[in-house]
């Protein structure tokens, strides 16, 4: 059972980002800033950014933010990245870090959803 938005603790968005510029998908630097300046334009606090570089192609990493962490992890190949945003308090900051990455992705196609985290009732 998903806990009720009474008892939410944080908001765990989903994206699916197609067609995604190939910098954002290749290049480590380039993500880092992308993520990094999505969280604190949405007004989240960056604690820290961890990103790994994968061998032949593709990205994974980290933004802790004082409220939780944005996750990502890109397919070059695919011209695809999967992007978990997830804070507790305020869902307003979730769905900022949310609109900041769309327009930071330019993807041609995005979809997602929305869960609830916390206890149950």
């Amino acid at each position: 059972m998903l806990p009720t938005t009474a008892n939410a603790l944080g908001t765990h968005i989903l994206l699916e980002l197609n067609q995604c510029p190939a910098a954002l998908l290749l290049e480590k630097d380039t993500l880092e800033t992308a993520l990094v300046q999505s969280a604190e334009a949405a007004g989240a606090t960056v604690v820290k950014p961890i990103f790994h570089q994968f061998s032949p192609h593709g990205l994974s990493g980290v933004v802790v933010i004082a409220e939780s962490h944005i996750a990502v992890h890109t397919w070059p190949e695919h011209s695809y990245a999967a992007i978990d945003i997830f804070t507790c308090g305020d869902p307003v900051i979730a769905s900022r870090i949310q609109t900041e990455i769309e327009k930071r992705f330019a993807p041609a196609q995005v979809s997602g959803q929305t869960i609830t985290r916390g206890p149950s009732v």
